[in-house]
């Protein structure tokens, strides 16, 4: 009993705990002595290996899972961040009057394009320099790492050579060393060119959405009503793959997820790790950039007509008026 509410989690550790305790008096009640079952359990690891054209390659899942999860919230993150900071661009331009300056020298659609570029080479430098950081950083620890255990096992060698005795390597350093062996077996240049390709698409696509968001209201306020279908397939892409794609890539809705363009920058990020077939690859950045080029000119003419509009609350069937209307 409790006089407050105990957590979900509070009781899965108290009904472990009695489970466990259950069946160690239901052994001794059957005469089997637990000491000497526990004494020869043992823990097996599996050394997963994978067959390729080249021959046998370390197929570590964790690392796989661990990789393709960071490389989509990275993504995930990004195209809130940078598309956001388009959004907000765009309003203080329309709302300060400066877009009435700007568009009498170049087109809508050139200013809107240009906004886009700007703040995607922006996030883009960003990803670049922490990527060089982070490879500067691992390949220095590594390297320091490995000269460390060199050198420490050498004196043991020494050490029990002098004593007349047999070294043994411990499980700490074989883990150690497996773990650097299976960041050499990962293709890191195929996999960051594909994350930088599905970060500026995805950013491309879904920041000419915020543009045209940004174009239609005079505040930030106004923006709700729209925010809503522009980030539901992120993140309900986002949850899908962190529980379902990352333990099965080769289901039919990881496929379906990794090709459809509001959601392959996500998907697709967690599958690349575990490998996806070529054809499956192309298929889905065919379908991205394409995806982008029709976005791009569905939201330049919302965009036209939006900036110059002042004081009118935007709807949906506004919108489609703007993009119905004939230049």
């Amino acid at each position: 009993m409790s006089q407050r509410k105990p957590s979900v989690s509070s009781i899965s550790e108290i009904e472990s705990q009695l489970n466990a305790i259950n069946h160690v008096q239901q052994l001794l009640s059957a005469g089997i002595d637990t000491g000497i079952l526990n004494s020869n359990k043992s823990q097996l690891q599996v050394n997963a290996r994978q067959l390729t054209e080249a021959g046998e390659e370390d197929a570590s899942s964790w690392l796989a899972s661990g990789i393709g999860f960071v490389s989509a919230f990275l993504i995930y993150m990004s195209l809130f961040i940078y598309g956001v900071q388009v959004m907000r661009g765009v309003i203080e331009e329309k709302t300060n009057r400066i877009i009435e300056v700007i568009i009498s020298s170049v087109k809508p659609f050139q200013l809107m394009l240009g906004k886009i570029i700007g703040v995607g080479l922006v996030g883009l430098t960003q990803f670049l320099l922490w990527i060089i950081l982070c490879l500067s950083l691992a390949g220095g620890g590594g390297s320091l790492l490995l000269k460390n255990k060199s050198f420490d096992k050498q004196v043991k060698i020494e050490t029990a050579n002098q004593q007349g005795q047999q070294i043994h390597q411990t499980g700490v350093d074989n883990q150690g060393l497996a773990i650097l062996h299976s960041l050499d077996s990962v293709p890191l240049f195929y996999t960051l060119s594909i994350f930088l390709f599905y970060f500026l698409f995805g950013y491309l696509l879904y920041s000419s959405i915020f543009a045209a968001v940004g174009s239609a209201v005079d505040s930030e306020t106004e923006t709700q009503q729209f925010m809503l279908p522009i980030t539901m397939p992120l993140i309900f892409t986002f949850i899908i793959s962190i529980n379902l794609v990352i333990n099965n890539p080769e289901s039919n809705l990881s496929f379906w997820l990794s090709v459809i363009p509001f959601t392959s920058p996500i998907a697709m990020m967690i599958r690349v790790p575990f490998g996806v077939p070529v054809w499956e690859l192309a298929l889905s950045m065919s379908l991205l950039v394409a995806g982008f080029l029709v976005i791009t000119w569905v939201a330049a003419r919302i965009y036209r007509v939006g900036i110059l509009m002042y004081g009118k609350k935007a709807s949906y069937r506004e919108l489609l008026k703007w993009f119905m209307y004939k230049e």
